[in-house]
């Protein structure tokens, strides 16, 4: 039994396909079958079963798995131990982040980080915050920049910066006259919102007691937040976007932003690690890249802010 054998159980977990599994891997199909049968074989029980159209774990597959994550995070922390007693930034770092924040804090540090440090090999995943958190569970990932949340208390939190919401209002909507917005001018208001499970949605639903917002909802599922933004500019509704977003936009589309009226809806961006987490020169590297990113008014809470 080797840890390549468990890389490539995992890999055809994940992907129920022998010839998608192997280019994961990085090895032809004919080769990854063989060593997952011969896994079979030493183990004496079927691992997956190959009679449907899709592959699937046999019960006892689902069990050999779960310890083959454990397993193979084991593994990775000897070599996490040695870069970290070296402080060294080479070796592969996975990094979870909410769609709602990726587009407007990856430009912002990514590529600069990248060129001061060109030993990092950062690989970035867009995920909702349910599954970063499995990710960092299960050891998929070793880092998840999300907007914290209660039910955390699991991993460690560390702070990054604090991002005011702000509503982005059609020229043609009665609001686009106001200059600032409060939570009751939003009933009956026409919403373009992000699907439930999303946290960006979910705390402005909560903060702005949109008790009706599955009702305000315009029928638009799977929705980004750059869709409805175009929609917006188009002359219909009022969407929210965040304090990043802002200051990406050009001077026509600012004129459609409206700050919310105080105390203004307010999320906390950190960074989730496990904890049994060893990495933390990189970690720092990675705090500090981003906040010398951010503007400095966004490094702490204001007194206009209320956190959700």
């Amino acid at each position: 039994m080797t840890l390549q054998q468990l890389e490539y159980i995992l890999a055809l977990e994940q992907h129920r396909h022998f010839g998608k599994a192997a280019e994961q891997c990085g090895v032809t199909q004919p080769t990854l079958s063989a060593l997952i049968q011969k896994l079979e074989e030493e183990l004496d029980t079927r691992l997956f079963d190959r009679t449907r159209q899709s592959v699937e774990p046999t019960p006892a597959g689902r069990l050999i798995l779960e310890q083959a994550r454990h397993v193979l995070a084991e593994a990775a922390r000897l070599k996490d131990i040695v870069a970290e007693e070296k402080q060294t930034l080479t070796g592969t770092f996975n990094l979870g982040i909410l769609p709602t924040i990726a587009p407007y804090l990856l430009p912002r540090f990514f590529p600069q980080l990248v060129k001061r440090h060109p030993q990092l090999d950062i690989r970035v995943t867009e995920m909702k915050t349910a599954a970063i958190s499995q990710a960092l569970a299960e050891g998929e990932i070793d880092a998840g920049i999300v907007a914290a949340l209660d039910g955390m208390d699991n991993f460690v939190q560390t702070p990054l910066f604090y991002e005011s919401f702000y509503a982005y209002v059609a020229r043609e909507d009665e609001l686009f006259a106001r200059d600032t917005i409060r939570t009751s001018d939003l009933a009956g208001t026409q919403l373009w919102l992000l699907d439930e499970g999303h946290c960006f949605r979910d705390q402005l639903v909560r903060f702005c007691q949109l008790k009706n917002a599955r009702a305000s909802q315009l029928t638009y599922h799977l929705g980004s937040m750059e869709t409805f933004m175009r929609m917006v500019e188009g002359g219909k509704g009022v969407t929210f976007i965040p304090g990043l977003a802002v200051l990406q936009l050009g001077e026509a589309q600012r004129q459609l932003v409206r700050p919310f009226a105080v105390p203004r809806p307010t999320r906390q961006i950190v960074m989730l690690t496990s904890r049994h987490f060893i990495r933390h020169t990189l970690l720092d590297t990675l705090r500090q890249a981003i906040q010398e990113a951010v503007p400095s008014d966004m490094l702490s809470p204001q007194p206009t802010q209320q956190l959700i």
